[in-house]
């Protein structure tokens, strides 16, 4: 519970009964005397009044009247690649060889006459009680998104934020399920961060973090290779953390353990063992938004129309996940099955699919690459438009409550978002000339030439 947010509402409400009711609200969560929780909300409420009204444009952020679940943010889905790509615009034009304008997943630049990958992925909002499973999938998700690109992975970090009641044995769950995928792998653990979500002001137990990896590359399998003519190669794919949280939240938890393997690593590593990495034109993995997700955003990024075959792809999801799913009525399409998706000539397509077999992992060729736009799913015979949702397949009963659909006020939502993006922009070139003219006037007054030093303002 975010108790300096409870108390900002208050304040702007003019709620003259708002050290009592926070007090209440610390008591349900936390074991503590009456009167310790009134002088701690009586604290949370002198600091949230000194932030409440801060007019500077440089501290303060300028909201556009778009909530992050609203417009589906972190759903998987259109208002989700919408926002990415609006980050992106925020970003700019950087010399990296691969940048986020690109919509891949990792960042690519070029050191010492190699290529250095970095990535970096989130846990699974909903395995906050679990931290061994968001751990594990959270730090094979951040692998996978370096395989993809062409790297060998080298280095691993991680970011655990736990809530003040938050008991300290999720560190080490957490930490111990990340460390059982690098020591299955080989890559080590070198570096991380651990921090109470909100401090003081925040209450409970919940838990988020992340997992990041580094890796090298000599070649690259970015999305924006795609070509037509290229075949589309899916392996099988059993899912991992958001198939975890279907099962875990619909009360099916054998499945849990269908998710607990590493099928997909060894596959690229095989990749690299046959030397097939320059024989592929790009890779992904199919993860949050699926298939669905994945194929709009390389049809975007590389200009070209991809067709997939829906029968084909049925038969590699790991029969007991595609039992679940289909019995929950969820789109297998657009939930994250952490398959390898590869794109490359169709010439090449059986030393790669050789290759990745020799590990035991499944793999066929379920699509193809052509001249034209979007993205299309072949079913029955009959070609359709495959889209994604406004938001990934909805997973879990929560999800099913919210929907799926885009809702009408999406283009004015949009329209919103752009202009923050762009408030955004403006405020970084604002920013940007304001401190390179401070420095600019201190290199100079510190030489020996001293000048008038120009306002702030």
């Amino acid at each position: 519970m975010d108790i300096e947010g409870y108390a900002k509402r208050g304040l702007r409400k003019g709620d003259t009964g708002l050290a009592e009711k926070l007090a209440d609200r610390i008591r349900e969560v936390k074991d503590i005397s009456p009167e310790g929780a009134k002088r701690l909300a009586e604290a949370v409420i002198v600091e949230a009044r000194a932030t409440l009204d801060v007019r500077d444009d440089v501290i303060a952020s300028q909201p556009c009247g778009v909530t992050m679940g609203a417009f589906g943010v972190g759903s998987r889905g259109r208002g989700d690649f919408y926002a990415h790509s609006k980050i992106a615009e925020v970003i700019g034009k950087t010399d990296a060889v691969c940048d986020s304008s690109q919509m891949d997943d990792s960042g690519v630049v070029k050191a010492g006459g190699q290529y250095v990958v970095v990535t970096v992925d989130g846990m699974h909002s909903r395995l906050s009680d679990f931290p061994f499973l968001a751990g594990f999938h959270c730090t094979r998700a951040s692998l996978r998104d370096l395989y993809v690109m062409g790297a060998k992975p080298v280095a691993l970090f991680s970011d655990i934020h736990i809530a003040d009641d938050g008991d300290v044995s999720k560190i080490f769950d957490y930490t111990a399920g990340i460390t059982t995928v690098s020591d299955l792998i080989g890559v080590p653990l070198v570096t991380g961060s651990t921090l109470r979500i909100g401090g003081d002001m925040v209450i409970g137990d919940r838990m988020t973090g992340c997992v990041g990896a580094v890796g090298v590359a000599k070649e690259l399998t970015a999305r924006i290779q795609s070509r037509p003519g290229d075949v589309i190669m899916v392996s099988e794919g059993a899912g991992g953390g958001t198939v975890s949280t279907t099962a875990l939240y619909f009360g099916m938890h054998d499945v849990v353990e269908k998710t607990l393997n590493v099928k997909f690593l060894e596959a690229c590593e095989s990749l690299f063992e046959h030397d097939l990495i320059g024989k592929i034109h790009a890779m992904t993995d199919v993860t949050n938004g699926g298939i669905r997700g994945d194929a709009y955003e390389i049809a975007g990024t590389a200009g070209v129309k991809l067709v997939f075959y829906e029968e084909k792809m049925r038969k590699l999801v790991e029969p007991t996940v595609l039992k679940m799913l289909d019995a929950l009525k969820i789109d297998y399409l657009g939930v994250s099955l952490d398959a390898l998706l590869i794109i490359a000539p169709p010439e090449n397509a059986e030393a790669i699919m050789a290759a990745v077999r020799s590990k035991g992992v499944k793999i066929d060729i379920v699509g193809e690459v052509l001249e034209g736009h979007g993205a299309y799913l072949v079913e029955n015979g009959v070609e359709r438009d495959f889209t994604p949702k406004f938001r990934e397949s909805a997973y879990t009963p929560i999800k099913k409550l919210v929907g799926e659909e885009t809702p009408m006020s999406f283009e004015e939502m949009k329209k919103k978002v752009d202009q923050a993006a762009a408030h955004a922009i403006q405020k970084k070139e604002r920013m940007v000339a304001r401190i390179r003219s401070r420095d600019s006037d201190l290199s100079a007054y510190s030489s020996g030439k001293p000048q008038k030093l120009k306002s702030d303002t």
